[in-house]
């Protein structure tokens, strides 16, 4: 099996004395493990961090079999982050969701799609953590675990929308939930449109539902825990008050 590809690196290990196997994200043949020759070299090695973007020539005997890969940078890759750690550690994060949450050798151009747009996003700082959240948001979606914010759950309305059924992952109104409020999951404005600004509280409550559904349906199911690089992530960006 062989195809050319545009991908993201998620993860990269040593493999014997030069070589390293990479775990990719690709735009059309989803989520891939390559050998890559000579991958622990000097040259090669600042493009097979994680977050890196590159472009895939992969070479496989059958579709079940570790595949060898040549790849080639494209643009600055995490080296464009260098000067903003917290940026790193949410990139790292993203790519160790990306790769528990994502089946190998099944296509998810939506998630590839959806990390692209969070790694630009990095670039931002007052931005990325509410884009993340949508990428987990949409990383659901293309796994078939989809929320929808559409309208309330109970009453039809779509209106006034303010929290999520942590069971069924449906909208719930203000009106309808109250009674039951202490069980829904909050629901931020801003994962409803993009005219929604952001309020204080609002990316811990996006983290907090997504979170509940990426361990509920993707991560539990695999008995594995949310990646801890995920949990560090939010513990720096509470640290930095920007939760």
């Amino acid at each position: 099996m062989d195809f050319a590809d545009d991908a993201f690196v998620l993860a990269a290990r040593s493999h014997g004395d030069t070589g390293a196997v990479v775990d990719l994200l690709t735009a059309e043949h989803g989520r891939r493990g390559a050998y890559v020759a000579g991958g622990a070299s000097r040259r090669m090695r600042p493009f097979l961090q994680a977050g890196a973007q590159v472009t895939v020539d992969y070479r496989a005997r059958t579709s079940e079999h570790l595949g060898a890969a040549r790849l080639e940078p494209v643009g600055q890759g995490p080296s464009a982050l260098f000067d903003d750690p917290l940026a790193l550690i949410g990139l790292n994060a993203a790519a160790a969701v990306a790769q528990g949450a994502l089946p190998e050798r099944e296509p998810h151009p939506g998630a590839f799609l959806a990390f692209q747009a969070l790694m630009a996003a990095f670039a931002v700082p007052e931005v990325w953590p509410a884009v993340f959240v949508k990428f987990e948001a949409g990383l659901l979606d293309d796994l078939g675990f989809g929320l929808d914010l559409s309208r309330c759950a109970s009453t039809g309305t779509t209106d006034d929308l303010v929290w999520v059924s942590p069971r069924t992952g449906r909208a719930v109104s203000a009106e309808a939930g109250a009674p039951y409020s202490d069980r829904l999951l909050a629901l931020p404005p801003f994962l409803l449109g993009a005219q929604a600004g952001l309020r204080d509280g609002d990316v811990r409550a996006g983290f907090a539902l997504t979170g509940h559904f990426l361990e509920q349906f993707v991560f539990n199911p695999l008995n594995r825990p949310l990646p801890p690089a995920r949990v560090w992530m939010l513990d720096k960006l509470a640290e930095a008050g920007r939760l």
